[in-house]
């Protein structure tokens, strides 16, 4: 007998960033496992498109990406309009129609989780970073239930019902929980195996500010520690500057734009300086990987700050300020955290502490529940109903889409 799940369709609308799209996927596979059809949502951007190729076992659908910068409503408007078109058209048709919708943050998750709802789709959420997205606080209120990475983020969520499980991190990161190898991920990347490694990541898009402190400080770095290596991701427009400045290490230092095999990099460090994206976070402390973080000064609300101030009042981070922060003081921070310091082990227990590992199965586990108890009702709350006037059996319609607490 074929079991309840393997009818049900999850749409996953994770595109935008790889902090949104990584955790999508993750709790994609996770459905998918358990026999449901998944369906990604991801946006044209090359991150996206690159993460998904190949992919199998999860469907995936291509919508236009979408974002509200400079206070620009009219772009923001026209992109919205066409974004949800696009949605409507792929829920078109019984076969299509999604039983629960997962947004993942950003607003190019909105017009598919708004047109999912419309079909009748359950609403669920999750908010990575410690201050929710606006896209996610407009949403919030349509939801059936809420999750989010930090624990102080459930009550910036007006209307929902939230529940705190922690950040999934890609399968690959996942993996290496229990079986890292730092040497041979060493080798993988072309550097001695035996010598430590300091990574510098500013995320998919590279991180300017970041790029020009680090560089600023490497003398330093390399006079202070000959044996350090250097893997350093630069984004695309700071890549010749960077690898110029890397150039006279020779062998010691590997320098790209953009790493595919980001779980590689990760496993090949000793300690790392990043921006405080709550997705990269979430992958250092599965990693139990001692950090430098340093927050995106522009970010949406300052969340960046938030996310690594979160990290630094437990211990399981350090913090430098872009504005303020010195090359004397990112190579002490680099320094504090060596082996040999006695930061190192307090760090990787509270990195431990931080880790989420059942996150993507929590989430998992809270829609099938909700759509299966009992299935037939979930289905009847979310779903369209057909109206046979003067009958009892046949009770008008409720609206396609009202918020969640207002259902019955």
């Amino acid at each position: 007998m074929t079991s309840p799940a393997s009818t049900l369709h999850v749409a996953i609308a994770c595109g935008g960033t790889g902090g949104h799209l990584f955790p999508g996927m993750a709790v994609g596979r996770e459905l998918a496992a358990r026999g449901c059809r998944v369906t990604l949502l991801v946006s044209p951007k090359d991150v996206d498109q690159a993460a998904v190729a190949g992919l199998s076992g999860l469907g995936v659908a291509t919508l236009p990406a979408l974002g509200l910068q400079d206070g620009n409503h009219l772009s923001f408007a026209l992109g919205f309009w066409k974004a949800w078109r696009a949605s409507r058209k792929l829920f078109a048709g019984q076969s299509n129609r999604p039983h629960a919708v997962l947004a993942m943050g950003g607003f190019t998750a909105a017009p598919p989780f708004l047109a999912a709802r419309m079909r009748g789709a359950a609403g669920f959420l999750h908010e990575s970073n410690t201050v929710p997205g606006r896209a996610n606080r407009l949403l919030a209120r349509w939801t059936e239930r809420a999750f989010t990475g930090f624990a102080g983020a459930a009550r910036r969520l007006p209307g929902a019902t939230a529940e705190c499980v922690g950040t999934p991190v890609r399968d690959a990161i996942g993996r290496l929980r229990d079986q890292r190898d730092p040497a041979a991920a060493r080798r993988a990347l072309g550097l001695d195996p035996d010598r430590p490694v300091l990574l510098v990541t500013g995320g998919s898009q590279g991180a300017r500010g970041l790029n020009r402190l680090v560089l600023a400080a490497l003398p330093e770095l390399v006079r202070t520690g000959p044996d350090l290596q250097f893997i350093h991701l630069s984004g695309a427009p700071d890549l010749d500057e960077v690898r110029a400045a890397h150039a006279p290490l020779g062998a010691r230092s590997v320098v790209h734009a953009f790493l595919q095999d980001m779980h590689t990099a990760l496993d090949a460090a000793e300690v790392v300086v990043s921006r405080a994206g709550a997705s990269s976070m979430a992958e250092l402390a599965a990693l139990r990987l001692p950090a430098v973080l340093v927050p995106l000064p522009t970010a949406q609300d300052n969340h960046q700050f938030h996310n690594a101030e979160a990290f630094v009042q437990t211990g399981a981070a350090l913090r430098l300020d872009q504005a303020t922060a010195c090359p004397a003081d990112l190579v002490a921070a680099v320094r504090s955290l060596r082996p040999a310091s006695p930061l190192r082990d307090p760090m990787t227990a509270a990195l431990a502490r931080a880790d989420s590992p059942g996150a993507a199965s929590d989430i998992a586990s809270a829609i099938l529940t909700h759509l299966r108890e009992p299935f037939t009702n979930a289905v009847r709350r979310t779903a369209p109903r057909t109206r046979r006037p003067g009958t009892a059996e046949h009770p008008s319609p409720s609206p396609l889409l009202v918020p969640a607490k207002d259902m019955p």
